[in-house]
C-alpha cells in the first residue's frame, strides 16, 4: 500500500539545528514563515532580513536568500531590496528589543511609508539573547537583568504596543497580534502569516504580525510555565487580534485606504486625480 506523507520539513527550512533554547516559540514560527513561502511557491524569488537578537543565524535556518542587518536597521534593509527589486517578497523577522527599541525609527517610517513588505514580530517582553535585559515591551513591575525590583514606570515608562501604534498610521494595510502556544493558535498564526505574505504578492501594502512570545531562559521559567505566565500577564496587557486590515474596510490596499481617510482635503484629493490620470 502507498504511504501518504502526512507530515514533513517545508523545503524553504533548510536541515540545521538552530541556537535556539528548549521552549523557545521561535523554532514554531521559523516553522510557519517556511511553510508560508512553500505553499505560496515563492522560496525562489524571496529576501528575508535577519536581525540582531535571537534569531541573529536565521540566514542558517531559511532556504530563501537571506541578508543580516544591523541591530534594529531590518526594515530599512528590507525596504531598500524591495524598491530596488520590486518582484522580489520580501520579509524581516524580527524581535521587541530590535523592532521596538534601537529600531523604532525604521519601524515607524517603513509603515508609514506603506512599504510593501512583510514583518514578523517576536514580542518576549525581554531582550534574550544578550542576557534578559528589560525591553520595551516589558511589563509593569516585571523582573529582568536590568529591572531587579521590576520595571518601574515612574523611571522607564510603560510598555509600547506595537500593533496599537502602528495601527494609526495610513501606510498599514494589515497588522495582527496572535500567540503560538496551543495547537488552535498555531494554526491562527499560520492563517495571519500567509495573509501578510499573501497581502505582499497581491500589492496591498505593509503587514506586520506580532507573535506573542516565550523566553523560558531569562524568564526563568520552565516552558509550561512560560507559557501559563505568557497567558495570565502577556495576553491581558497584549489582547490577540486585528488591528487593522484595510481589505476588510472594503478598500483594495493601503494607499486607498489612506485616501479616503483624506477625502476631506482638496490637496489631497487632488494629486489622487493627477496620479490616476
Amino acid at each position: 500500500m502507498q504511504e501518504k506523507i502526512v507530515a514533513q520539513r517545508p523545503h524553504a527550512l533548510l536541515p540545521h539545528v538552530t541556537n535556539y533554547c528548549p521552549g523557545c516559540t521561535h523554532g514554531i514560527v521559523e516553522r510557519l514563515v517556511a511553510e508560508t513561502l512553500d505553499e505560496l511557491d515563492v522560496e525562489g524569488r524571496t529576501v528575508g532580513v535577519a536581525p540582531v537578537g535571537c534569531s541573529v543565524m536565521s540566514y542558517d535556518f531559511f532556504g530563501c536568500d537571506m541578508i543580516e542587518a544591523a541591530h534594529g536597521r531590518a526594515p530599512a534593509v528590507a525596504t531598500g531590496v524591495k524598491r530596488s527589486l520590486p518582484d522580489r517578497i520580501v520579509f524581516a523577522y524580527q524581535g521587541d528589543g530590535d523592532l521596538a527599541s534601537i529600531g523604532m525609527a525604521e519601524t515607524v517610517h517603513a509603515a508609514t511609508r506603506g512599504e510593501n513588505i512583510t514583518i514578523i514580530f517576536i514580542n518576549n517582553a525581554i531582550y534574550g539573547m544578550t542576557g534578559g535585559q528589560m525591553a520595551p515591551t516589558s511589563l509593569p513591575s516585571q523582573v529582568t537583568q536590568t529591572s531587579p525590583y521590576g520595571r518601574d514606570t515612574l523611571t522607564a515608562g510603560y510598555p509600547i504596543r506595537v500593533c496599537e501604534l502602528l495601527s494609526t498610521l495610513d501606510g498599514v494595510a494589515y497588522l495582527e497580534r496572535v500567540s503560538v502556544d496551543t495547537p488552535k493558535s498555531v494554526r491562527n498564526a499560520k492563517r495571519a502569516i500567509r495573509r501578510a505574505f499573501q497581502n505582499q504578492v497581491d500589492h496591498v501594502g505593509y503587514s506586520l504580525i506580532e507573535v506573542v512570545s516565550t523566553c523560558p531562559t531569562n524568564w526563568k521559567m520552565t516552558p509550561m510555565e512560560a507559557f501559563e505566565w505568557m497567558r495570565q500577564n502577556m495576553l491581558t496587557y497584549y489582547p490577540l487580534g486585528v488591528y487593522k486590515d484595510v481589505q476588510a474596510e472594503g478598500f483594495a490596499n493601503a494607499a486607498e485606504a489612506a485616501s479616503a481617510r483624506a477625502a476631506g482635503c482638496p490637496m489631497v484629493q487632488e494629486a489622487v486625480k493627477e496620479a490616476r490620470s
